[in-house]
C-alpha cells in the first residue's frame, strides 16, 4: 500500500473533487477516489467570481502547488508533492499594493499578512492551490489554501479545509500533478 512508490499497486490521484453540501453552502465534502470527507468552504460558499476579501471558495479546477508543514508539531508528510517546513517568518501576501501579492514571502513575525505559523492548529498542514498564481490579477483573491478545518468545520476566508486525518489517507496517494476540482 505504499502509494507513490515503484511496484505500488494502487494508482495516485490525478484529481480530487469538492462540491457544496445542499443544506449548507459553507460546508462541502472533498472527494479523493472512492472515499468521501466532510470540508468547510469559504463563508460564502463556492463563487465564480473571485474577489480578495470576498469570502468566497473559487469554483474552478486548482493545481496543488506544495505542502507546507510544522514540523515541530507534525512528522513529515508523505507525499509526491513539493514539501517544504513551515519557518517562523512565512507569510503569505495578501496586500493588493505589495508587487509580491499572492506569493509566500518571508516577514518578521507579528507584521501583517497571512502567517503560515499560527498558534491554532489550522495550518499545521496546508497545501497552496494554485489559484490567481500564473499569472497573478491583484484583487482576485489569494491564499486559497486546502488546510486542517476547525471544530465543527466553521466556513474559511475561501480555502477548502478537512480533518487532520484526511490528509494522513489522502497526500500519499497523490500524484505529483495532482488537481482540486471545486463545483
Amino acid at each position: 500500500m505504499s502509494a507513490g512508490r515503484p511496484g505500488s499497486r494502487r494508482q495516485n490521484l490525478s484529481s480530487l473533487r469538492v462540491f457544496a453540501s445542499v443544506r449548507d453552502r459553507r460546508k462541502g465534502f472533498l472527494v479523493a477516489g472512492n472515499a468521501v470527507f466532510p470540508c468547510a468552504l469559504g463563508r460564502s460558499g463556492i463563487v465564480t467570481g473571485k474577489r480578495e476579501g470576498d469570502g468566497g471558495t473559487p469554483r474552478t479546477d486548482l493545481p496543488l502547488r506544495g505542502v507546507f508543514y510544522r514540523a515541530d508539531r507534525l512528522a513529515r508528510p508523505r507525499t509526491l508533492l513539493p514539501l517544504r517546513r513551515i519557518r517562523a517568518r512565512d507569510a503569505w501576501c495578501d496586500d493588493l499594493n505589495d508587487r509580491r501579492y499572492n506569493r509566500l514571502i518571508d516577514r518578521p513575525p507579528g507584521e501583517a499578512e497571512e502567517r503560515l505559523r499560527r498558534e491554532d492548529h489550522l495550518y499545521d498542514i496546508v497545501v497552496a492551490l494554485g489559484w490567481n498564481d500564473r499569472p497573478v490579477i491583484r484583487g482576485r483573491g489569494s491564499a486559497i489554501f486546502w488546510h486542517l478545518a476547525r471544530p465543527g468545520f466553521t466556513p474559511t476566508a475561501g480555502c477548502v479545509a478537512v480533518e487532520g486525518h484526511v490528509f494522513a489517507k489522502v497526500l500519499p496517494r497523490l500524484a505529483r500533478h495532482c488537481r482540486i476540482v471545486v463545483r
